[in-house]
């Protein structure tokens, strides 16, 4: 009994520790899945440094109170899977990504920054892009912006050339 005990407190202490740094977690039941599925589904998590456990109801409560997280809102029957990063978005991408080639996998729902997300926000937050592409967008936008306000700017010079051009004819 005391092992038991002490194996379940290391649970939640491992759980808490991993749980402290992440901006996204996404509570997932994976029941259903085989070996060779859920083989897959880590390694696509941990190459996108996506932290993942599957825990017991109770436990994963008990660490997300002692991260200040409430937990009134949790409806789970299940036992379920906890993926979690500092990415906003990295967790849900992927978890949704998989679970349209493995029914077996349904999005439950998460915290992001302790605030509940029910499943459909979940899926809604996948659907945004990865951090560096977002980057990437908004240089383009404000490159694009800058590189026709010079093309304006530039256009009275042009203008102003061929005038004086012109008169000196």
């Amino acid at each position: 009994m005391a092992k038991t005990r002490a194996k379940k407190i290391e649970i939640v202490s491992s759980l808490v520790e991993g749980l402290k740094a992440a901006k996204l977690i996404v509570l997932s039941e994976v029941k259903g899945l085989n070996m060779a599925d859920t083989t897959k589904l880590r390694a696509l998590l941990k190459k996108e440094q996506v932290g993942h456990k599957v825990v017991k109801i109770s436990l994963l409560k008990l660490a997300l109170r002692r991260l200040g997280i409430k937990t009134e809102n949790l409806q789970l029957t299940t036992q379920v899977a906890v993926s979690y990063a500092d990415d906003e978005t990295a967790p849900a991408r992927i978890l949704k990504d998989f679970s349209r080639s493995n029914q077996q996998l349904k999005l439950l729902g998460g915290f992001l920054e302790k605030e509940y997300l029910d499943a459909g926000r979940i899926s809604a937050l996948a659907s945004i892009p990865p951090r560096p592409v977002l980057l990437g967008q908004l240089v383009g936008a404000l490159s694009g912006s800058l590189r026709g306000l010079a093309t304006v700017l530039s256009g009275s010079h042009r203008g102003l050339v061929q005038v004086l051009s012109q008169v000196k004819k």
